[in-house]
């Protein structure tokens, strides 16, 4: 099990993007990726920006959408809201942004897919780059 932030998920929709072949492995190899309910939702409220991102259409961007919404295990706010204080103080911002990632990683004590550097200022959540779960799986 591992959290993917949304960063990630948003890479998803981009054809060429490491990130996107990244998550296909993963799934195809058993890996069950997690994140909280709200990045799904927030994907969907950015459809404009995803699918300039992507350079995909509307079609495209349903498509994909449905297939992450089906793969991607999603948890509501309740399944994590005893960890977001220790979150917080795990989180690298100021801001309570990050706070979601940490708490459900430290609820189902799994590790974080992340590219932001700045979590790896902490020691209590296991953070990967991209990069580094490239190489733990071998490519």
């Amino acid at each position: 099990m591992l959290v993917a932030d949304a960063n990630i998920l948003f890479s998803f929709f981009r054809h060429d993007s490491s990130r996107r072949y990244l998550i296909e492995e993963l799934l195809n190899g058993g890996c069950v990726l997690v994140s909280p309910e709200f990045v799904l939702k927030e994907l969907l409220n950015d459809k404009q920006k995803v699918m300039k991102y992507a350079g995909i259409d509307e079609s495209e961007f349903s498509f994909l959408y449905s297939i992450l919404t089906e793969e991607i295990k999603v948890f509501p706010e309740p399944e994590y809201t005893k960890f977001l204080p220790e979150a917080h103080e795990l989180s690298p911002h100021d801001s309570v942004k990050d706070d979601p990632y940490f708490a459900l990683a430290l609820s189902k004590n799994t590790s974080l897919w992340s590219d932001e550097k700045r979590h790896k200022k902490q020691s209590k959540v296991k953070v990967y780059n991209t990069s580094e779960l490239l190489k733990e799986i071998g490519l």
